[in-house]
């Protein structure tokens, strides 16, 4: 069998307020080389020392909890996906792992298929249908099947805050309430809605500004990231709004146009936030597979 190559693009999740249920996908990949047949499975990364190279790896984890009778390969990954930073980068381990296993077990799943299989492994469907599919993810999960729809997005661009140090999700998810107040929680429903409404009806730039009435996670965060509220204040003050949080944190993405996402790239330079800041597109194509 020839080579098989998998890249999966990064997914920035809890858009607005959609909390665990809306994602997009963006120009960033983790890529998979599947090659020959070994005794033991070995993964090739520079990812750091705390990634595995052997069947602890997430995505060896996934291969084997979809068909353990997968035999061992050599795994080449090659990935600009910061890990635990709000891009999915867990996400596009699990989302490969369904990939090689549907290749090599010769299973033939279904996008729906390996899409539910994918939430239920993380527990929420928003990064995994995004990675996949590409564009803008709006999706439910109960548990052992997820509702998807897809939409087309324009060629947007986002400006992406990348902290050095990450945060985990489980640390991430320690700061959220157990309860929401009834009335915030209807607001905020109601704003996803209009949202996504807005984002169907092609109104991009109508529905940017709506993905700063998060109340479901942000306001509970911002002591993991203060510099939000710093990027989005200058943000303001060129007419830019369209910051959020992405996924987690510590990243922070700002849509608008990519003229003005200069500009406000240049200006939060001079303020020395200890991060990197990349200008991305969206991606239109989601998971890719060759030699299937």
């Amino acid at each position: 069998m020839s080579k098989t190559i998998v890249r999966v693009p990064a997914s920035s999740a809890n858009v607005g307020s959609g909390m665990d249920s809306i994602g997009v996908a963006f120009h960033l990949y983790y890529t998979v080389i599947v090659e020959e047949e070994t005794d033991h499975w070995q993964i090739n990364h520079a990812l750091g020392s705390n990634i595995p190279t052997d069947e602890k790896n997430l995505m060896v984890q996934t291969i084997l909890q979809i068909d353990p009778k997968i035999h061992p390969h050599q795994l080449t990954v090659i990935s600009d996906i910061p890990i635990a930073h709000g891009l999915g980068s867990s996400t596009t381990a699990v989302v490969a792992g369904i990939k090689i296993a549907n290749v090599l077990g010769e299973l033939n799943l279904s996008l729906e298929e390996q899409i539910d299989l994918g939430a239920k492994f993380e527990g929420h469907a928003e990064n995994i249908a995004a990675a996949m599919m590409g564009n803008m993810a709006i999706t439910s999960f109960d548990g052992k099947h997820a509702q998807v729809v897809n939409a087309e997005l324009p060629d947007a661009s986002a400006l992406f805050y990348i902290r050095p140090d990450g945060i985990s999700e489980a640390a991430s998810r320690a700061k959220l309430p157990q309860e929401i107040d009834y009335t915030t929680a209807i607001h905020s429903s109601s704003v996803t809605n209009v949202f996504v409404g807005l984002v169907c009806q092609g109104k991009w730039e109508e529905a940017v500004p709506m993905v700063e009435n998060d109340q479901f996670h942000e306001p509970y965060r911002l002591d993991l990231v203060p510099e939000l509220k710093t990027i989005r204040d200058k943000a303001h003050e060129l007419g830019i709004y369209g910051t959020y949080l992405s996924g987690a944190g510590p990243t922070i993405a700002t849509f608008g146009d990519y003229t003005k996402l200069t500009e406000l790239r240049m200006e939060l330079q001079k303020l020395n936030l200890k991060g990197s800041l990349r200008i991305m597109n969206v991606d239109h194509n989601g998971t890719d597979v060759r030699g299937e």
